[in-house]
This record gives C-alpha cells, structure tokens and sequence, in this order.
C-alpha cells in the first residue's frame, strides 16, 4: 500500500528523506535504548545543550537518564577500529529543557556521525550531507560554516585565564566592543584584536572571505587553518538551492570541538535547523583514539514550516441515532472510496472543520 504524502507531516516527511539519503552514502543506522547511566551525561555536562538531564532510579539501583543527546551515546559504543571509518545515521528523540519555555520537550532528531581516521573528503562528505539535508527541507536554505582553528590560532599562547569564554563569547556575538575591552585588559596586541574583530565581521562567499583574512596576516598557524578550510569547502562544491557561507563567528566549546563546525537555516524558521561539527577532544575525553565529526537536524522546529489545515475532514456524515449501522458503514465506505476523509457523527462537534454536511437517516437508501 501506498503512503500518500499529504497525510505526512513535515518532519515525518524528511525523516524518510534523509533516511534515504544518508544510506546512499553508506551510513547504517544506529539503534540506542531512551536511557542512558547518568554518569554519562554528567562527565560531559560542557558537551551537552540543555543544562537539566531527567533522572531516575532503575531496578538495580543505578541512577539513569533519559537521553538528551545521541553523539554521547555512539562515542561511547564505537568500535574504535583503527584505519576503518564508520558512518553512522540516527533518528531518536532526546528530552531537553526547552530554550523557550524553559520546560522539559521531547525533541525529534536525526543526524550522522563519521568516526575513525577522518580525511578532508570525510569531512567534506559531511558537510556535502549537511547542505543536502537542509535541500530536503527547504529550496531557500544556508549552510554557515567555521573552522575553531582559526581563532585558536589567535588566542593559544595569550594569558588569558578567565577571561577567555568571555572573549570567545564577544567572538559569537559579534561584539567588536568586548573584544577590544578584553584585549585590552588582558595585554593582547592590536594587530590580534583587529584580526578577532575581522573574524566577527567575516560572512558570505567563502573565497572572498579567505582572501580578505590572508591579506591581514602572516600568522602560520591562521594561515593553515585558512588553508584547510578553503579545501574542504572546495571539495564540497556547488549544492543547488544552498547558500554555502563561510562565518567565523561561529563557535562552539573549545574543550570538545575543533576543526570544522557549522550550522544550517532554512527560511521561515528564525532559529538553525542543523547544527555539527568535529569534536576530537570529546573522543580523546572518552578514551577513543579516532577523530569524528557529525550533526544533528532538529525536527521538532520544522513544524512552523507546515501551514495549518484548513478543514479536519472533507465531509462530516450526520446521521441520526435510529439510523441503521450498516447503511452508515456502507455510505462512509463509499465516500472514503472517492478519496475523501469523513467523520460519522450524530451531533455536530462543536470545534470540528469540515468541508461540507451530508445527512444521513434511517429514511435513506
């Protein structure tokens, strides 16, 4: 039998697309239990989005989790097989404190991980998945993407105990302002402080963006950084529909992530869709020795792309209380055989949408 599309919602219609694509690009899908041991989680609270976990006591009496992130969950059942890379897909629900209600939600997610001895086309077949799946959602959509080597050039070897997430802070803010006030209070040199605030107002093609930031410095290690940015965004090349940006104002927890990460928009959503990125020194922390890189794609937030239906049935069947069940089952089967939706009734609810009224009586043949 065939699933018509129209009784699909929008993220139930991406799940199969991305399920799709993903496997064509040899990606199994990996299966995980709703709970994981709380430990787990509180080990790598920095990795995590949402800063409450919901726990409980099973059985046993080990304190457990109901997941709010599947990464954590693969780093820690990956095989680790040297010079074999694994290429993971998932759709799960994970259970965080939402950003705007401040209430627990059960989020839908789907997402991939490649984990093993990762190469520059790993990770541009990564980002090459992302710009596909933001496609699958929306034609207008944009994939802006960051290299975390970047500022690290900057900032590695400057003194900069606390004061260091704020700076990085003003970074992902764009704030040219707290930048030259940390710098200043922390003895960083000028030519640094314009190069951070260079970084904040770098957004759009990726050559000219590279380009800009090679004429404003001899720093080697920056220019490296450029360099293997430049090549993985090449090797991705042209996504039909998607807007590849290069924004380094893009940052993410130093401790976990390096390298590569990014983040995906489509239009009508104010929010990113799709968020990802390396995260080496979260492998490291577990005790793997490979390098991965994935991301996430929240589908909860597609549902503001998905208009409301006008009407909940087309044809509300009202039939009278002393009218023959039979003749009510043969009509609904009928009119459902036309290829129209219809709810049997024998008073008019009050907040149902129809289309339009049949009245149906013992009297009728």
């Amino acid at each position: 039998m065939r699933i018509d599309d129209s009784l699909l919602r929008s993220e139930e219609k991406v799940i199969f697309n991305l399920r799709s694509l993903y496997r064509s690009y040899g990606y199994t899908c990996f299966k995980m239990s709703k709970f994981e041991e709380y430990d787990l989680y509180s080990r790598n609270k920095e990795f995590l989005l949402s800063d409450g976990v919901i726990t409980f006591t099973d059985t046993s009496g080990k304190l457990m989790a109901l997941k709010p992130d599947v990464t954590l969950s693969i780093v820690k059942n990956t095989a680790d097989t040297p010079n074999v890379t694994e290429r993971l897909y998932y759709n799960e629900n994970v259970y965080r404190i939402s950003d705007s209600t401040r209430h627990y939600k059960e989020i839908m997610q789907s997402g991939i991980e490649c984990i093993g001895d990762l190469n520059e086309y790993n990770q541009s077949e990564v980002l090459y998945l992302a710009a596909r799946s933001l496609q699958t959602i929306s034609s207008e959509c944009a994939l802006n993407i960051s290299h975390l080597g970047i500022v690290s050039a900057l900032l590695d070897g400057e003194e900069l105990g606390e004061s260091r997430p704020s700076l990085l802070k003003c970074v992902g803010e764009k704030n040219p302002h707290g930048i030259k006030e940390i710098c200043a209070e922390c003895g960083i040199g000028e030519e640094k402080q314009a190069l951070l605030i260079a970084l904040t107002e770098s957004y759009g093609d990726v050559n000219e963006v590279v380009s800009s930031l090679r004429q404003k410095t001899d720093n080697e290690a920056l220019l490296s950084a450029l360099c293997e940015f430049e090549n993985i965004v090449k090797l991705l090349g042209d996504v039909s529909g998607v807007r590849i940006c290069a924004d380094f104002s893009l940052i993410g927890d130093m401790s976990y992530y390096n390298g590569i990460i990014f983040r995906g928009y489509v239009k009508g959503i104010p929010t990113s869709v799709l968020t990802g990125g390396q995260y080496d020194r979260l492998m490291e922390k577990m005790g793997k020795s490979s390098r991965a890189i994935g991301f996430a794609v929240y589908l909860d937030l597609l549902a503001r792309l998905e208009a409301p239906a006008e009407f909940d049935v087309d044809l509300l069947l009202l039939a009278d209380r002393d009218t023959d069940p039979s003749l009510i089952a043969r009509r609904a089967e009928s009119l459902t055989r036309e290829g129209k939706s219809v709810a049997v009734q024998y008073e008019i609810p009050s907040k149902l949408r129809y289309r339009a009224i049949e009245r149906l009586t013992k009297e009728n043949k």
